[in-house]
């Protein structure tokens, strides 16, 4: 049996799959990730690293400078699903994608429980009455302010924040809870969120990342390509 037929095996008989994603997946959607050669952090914008630029610091001193990136490299309104997104949402034993994206294309495919470790660029909200704005009622490209006079922040968790723990926690119980962890895109490099691959108990742990990563030893299968090319095969 060829890995791609013990893949099939395994989803057809796991009671409860947690998929893992990282901005990989999200790549065939036209969504730069952050690490490739390619990726968002492989460029300096204006003389700043883009690590500093997207920091709670940066963005409270030069919310121009910090607009005028995140409405450029990490928001894509026009983004789809694409089929790797889709094939999970429609497998009826996942009880749940775990995600460090912020592009909501997940629940976009139709995935119902979703968990968004670094929250969502289609939300935002006012940092001073927290009134709710969507993303298509603000400008992406500049700072936006509410009527009460507060300034417009996304709810993305930037660097020097902590991650919210209503997303944490039941996202850690999910894993601890499943006979299959899937992880797919991401390189596990970006800590707290690849430290919750300790919580799973389970039975199979598959990886499928261009890259290897330091939790291939661990993974009973390990697909180093495309997750749209791995979704074909199955």
């Amino acid at each position: 049996m060829d890995k791609y037929e013990e893949l099939k095996q395994i989803i057809k008989d796991s009671k409860k799959i947690v998929v893992f994603t990282g901005a990989g997946i999200s790549v065939p959607s036209g969504i730069p990730d952050f690490r490739s050669a390619r990726g968002v952090y492989s460029e300096q914008f204006k003389e700043y690293s883009p690590e500093e630029i997207i920091s709670h610091s940066f963005f409270m001193e030069q919310p121009e400078l910090f607009y005028e990136f995140y409405g450029s490299k990490m928001v894509f309104p026009d983004a789809k699903p694409n089929l790797a997104h889709l094939y999970f949402a429609k497998l009826p034993n996942v009880s749940a994608v775990v995600t460090q994206n912020i592009d909501g294309l997940h629940q976009a495919a139709g995935s119902k429980t979703v968990y968004e470790l670094h929250g969502s660029v289609l939300r935002n909200y006012c940092m001073k009455c927290h009134k709710f704005y969507d993303v298509k009622d603000i400008d992406v490209h500049k700072p936006s302010f509410c009527s009460c006079g507060g300034m417009i922040k996304p709810d993305v968790v930037l660097y020097e924040e902590p991650l919210d723990s209503k997303v944490v926690y039941p996202a850690i119980d999910a894993i601890a809870e499943a006979d299959t962890m899937i992880v797919v895109g991401t390189s596990l490099v970006v800590y707290p969120a690849a430290s919750y691959l300790q919580f799973f108990r389970g039975k199979h742990l598959i990886l499928i990342n261009k890259s290897s990563t330091s939790y291939d030893s661990k993974a009973e299968l390990v697909f180093n390509e495309d997750v749209i090319e791995v979704v074909k095969k199955l």
